[in-house]
């Protein structure tokens, strides 16, 4: 199956717009509080369940879900919420969905996420982001597998690889079971950071938890291995479950010379054929759905 990334364009001009990343400002937390972001988490799940159902309807099986689902959420419990009954229903019938159509929903923490910062402060706001994804995707009733993954990346080094790999392990290690049942871990986009083969032999035999593979990021971390190479290492990682891949294209073979070579472009040409053989594809493109229904036959 193919998926896309947070926004569906095409119903983000509907009337209304259809969107579940609705999130709010310091300033308006500071001034509105829970009662706002009560609000906005409905609405967040009730267009959540119209976008999972347009994407059914047009035969895309892979969503990611915005992590500004509850807007917040550091600062309150879902069960304050003063609508969470009404929430907790919307969220039930997303999951449902979901489950009786053989759909995936995922999410990516935001990239200030860094399991394995040499900051304590980085690391405890790291570890709550992916406990309350791990809280609302216990709130869709979604089983506590890595089908429903919560994809992080360590992102750094800190001057010594061994030593950040063991500080990201151990942080793994006493995550509650909502999150750490759930969490994958993804090859980054500089050579200097972490390759697919890094992610396998220094934490997922480590700790168990599946490797992405991103094909584009690949081409700056390969360390010898050829895309089907690095693949087949991931792949191995996710024991029973499909694994999820993500695949985007530069901006620069688009002809956007002056985009960093990092940059995604607006649509892909086309998913390798292998790649979709063998995984759940994400397509990660500034086209979103459009870019997905352009190759989806």
């Amino acid at each position: 199956m193919l998926g896309y990334a947070a926004m569906n364009r095409t119903l983000r001009e509907h009337d209304p717009p259809r969107r579940c990343n609705r999130d709010m400002r310091k300033k308006t937390w500071q001034r509105d509080g829970i009662e706002r972001a009560a609000e906005l988490t409905e609405q967040n799940f009730e267009d959540l369940y119209a976008i999972l159902q347009w994407n059914l309807d047009h035969g895309i099986y892979l969503y990611r879900c915005s992590s500004t689902l509850v807007p917040w959420n550091s600062q309150f419990e879902l069960r304050e919420l003063p609508n969470y009954e009404r929430i907790a229903s919307l969220a039930e019938s997303c999951g449902d969905l979901i489950e009786a159509n053989g759909m995936r929903l995922t999410f990516h923490p935001s990239h200030w996420c860094k399991l394995a910062s040499e900051s304590t402060d980085t690391v405890e706001r790291s570890v709550e982001s992916v406990e309350h994804h791990g809280r609302w995707l216990d709130l869709l009733g979604l089983p506590r597998s890595p089908r429903y993954g919560i994809n992080v990346h360590i992102g750094a080094h800190y001057g010594d690889k061994a030593a950040t790999a063991d500080r990201f392990c151990k942080v793994v290690d006493n995550l509650p079971p909502r999150a750490r049942a759930r969490l994958v871990v993804e090859n980054d986009d500089k050579e200097s950071l972490w390759s697919v083969s890094e992610l396998v032999e220094e934490v997922a035999d480590e700790v168990q938890i599946p490797v992405t593979f991103d094909y584009h990021h690949h081409s700056f971390s390969a360390r010898e291995h050829s895309y089907r190479e690095a693949f087949a290492l991931a792949r191995e990682t996710w024991g029973d479950v499909r694994p999820v891949t993500h695949y985007s294209e530069p901006a620069r073979l688009h002809g956007d010379f002056d985009a960093r070579p990092q940059e995604h472009a607006e649509h892909v040409a086309a998913v390798p054929a292998w790649l979709r053989a063998e995984s759940d594809v994400m397509i990660e493109s500034h086209g979103k759905e459009e870019s997905l229904l352009r190759i989806q036959t």
